[in-house]
């Protein structure tokens, strides 16, 4: 317990020196390993745990580098200084408060000044060349200015840009480079907002039900029979979780009433932190067979506690909200088609687009599997009414398919129970098969 408690305290020390660092300031993992006098390993770990946390960021031919931490789900909109990080650009005007402003849309100057008018309004982006006066317009309509190609601006539009508080950015890439980086940039903001952590479904209770290290087997049974629970988070005196004790530990060790709970608790407790997902904690509690999870901070101090069923219907609420920023697991199931054929049963059918294919122009292994694998899912669902993840899949590669061809995916059930799922996936082309896959699901909704 002591190599462990020193572990701890030397996470701890690197986070707070993390935290204690100037915003902007860029972290090396060897340089930080070298300063605190840990491994190379141990720094990694803090700096990924740190970047959990929203206090670093990790950027492309950047690095890592300390940021201010911002409150989650505050907003799903990029404001003008996220911008000059996407399209590497830099500020040519209006940097002092402008950066902080926030964009609802943005527009491409590629039509005449008047046309262009009527599309800018407060709060968009303008991306256009060198055309000072679009720049101007802009600006004037309380609009931001990203200027590609890496050309500048005249003093004059600058000053009025910083008269306005609004920026002028400059990027070296090209307007449609720049639009996409954009896109790109909000899609991956939608869909890391729509994805759920534990954080977004814990609420205060008044109380986690605990045992501590000096309680007796006498006062788990009190609490089990108080609270319906048969597995309890142990704590110590600083309201760490040290371990984890359950009915089963009680009955294998036979232990009598007055049997201190510390010679019993199992000490690698299965615990979660708050910016873990959702559907990982759903996943950790279906392997382990278990109704709840306690939730810590990074000091292993206990937080709260989540059940599988909160869990469960958190996820079912989500899925009926609308869908945001598309996954590329989304967009490539969303040009296939559900049916029934005269037995009720599913298929699916659908082309094979440009996208999903190898530079040799048929279908990526990757893609092929998870066309597979979402029909499996789909189907499952449908005839159990639960949600399921992959436990196993094997599949075939028969016959290449090219671009453009139309296929079929024809799942069928081979074995159903109340905790699996076990399928025979076929795709063809023109009837004749060209892919086939034996896939095992394990339900989520079953301990």
């Amino acid at each position: 317990m002591e190599g462990h408690e020193e572990s701890i305290t030397k996470h701890e020390q690197l986070l707070q020196h993390i935290e204690g660092l100037k915003i902007g300031t860029k972290i090396s993992v060897r340089k930080l390993a070298k300063e605190l006098g840990v491994s190379e390993g141990t720094a990694y770990r803090a700096v990924k745990e740190a970047e959990n946390l929203g206090i670093v960021i990790t950027k492309e031919r950047i690095g890592t580098v300390r940021v201010e931490k911002k409150p989650r789900n505050i907003t799903d909109q990029l404001s003008f200084g996220d911008v000059v990080d996407i399209v590497e650009g830099h500020v040519l005007g209006g940097a002092e408060q402008g950066l902080q402003k926030t964009l609802h849309k943005y527009v491409i100057g590629a039509m005449k000044i008047d046309a262009m008018a009527r599309y800018i309004d407060a709060g968009s982006l303008l991306i256009v060349g060198n055309r000072e006066d679009a720049h101007v317009l802009a600006l004037e309509q309380g609009a931001g200015v990203l200027i590609t190609g890496g050309f500048g601006t005249s003093r004059e539009v600058k000053h009025l840009a910083d008269k306005l508080s609004l920026p002028i950015i400059s990027s070296r890439h090209d307007t449609f480079t720049v639009a996409s980086m954009i896109n790109r940039a909000i899609f991956d903001r939608l869909i890391k907002k729509k994805m759920l952590l534990v954080e977004d479904i814990v609420v205060p209770r008044p109380k986690v039900s605990t045992l501590k290290v000096n309680s007796n087997v006498a006062d788990f049974e009190d609490m089990s029979r108080d609270t319906g629970y048969q597995r309890f988070p142990v704590i110590d005196e600083w309201n760490r979780v040290i371990g984890i004790i359950s009915r089963r530990d009680i009955e294998i060790a036979e232990a009598p009433q007055d049997t201190i709970i510390e010679k019993l608790v199992n000490r690698n407790p299965i615990t979660a932190g708050l910016q873990t997902s959702l559907a990982s904690a759903a996943q950790i509690m279906m392997w382990e067979g278990i109704e709840f999870l306690p939730i810590v901070d990074r000091n292993r101090k206990l937080i709260a506690a989540v059940t599988r069923k909160e869990v469960l219907q958190a996820m079912r609420d989500a899925q009926n909200q609308p869908q945001l920023g598309e996954t590329f697991d989304h967009l490539m199931w969303n040009g296939f088609a559900e049916d029934r054929g005269e037995d009720g049963k599913l298929f699916f059918h659908g082309f094979i687009t440009p996208q999903m294919s190898t530079n040799m122009g048929t279908i990526s292994q990757g893609v092929l599997t998870t066309l597979l694998t979402q029909s499996g899912l789909t189907t499952a669902r449908d005839v159990s009414g639960h949600d399921y993840i992959v436990d196993h899949i094997t599949t075939y590669f028969l016959r290449p398919v090219q671009i453009e061809n139309a296929v079929v995916i024809l799942p069928t059930i081979l074995e159903l129970s109340r905790r699996t799922c076990k399928l025979e996936m076929s795709m063809t082309h023109q009837d004749q098969l060209v892919a086939k896959a034996i896939m095992t699901l394990q339900s989520i909704d079953h301990a």
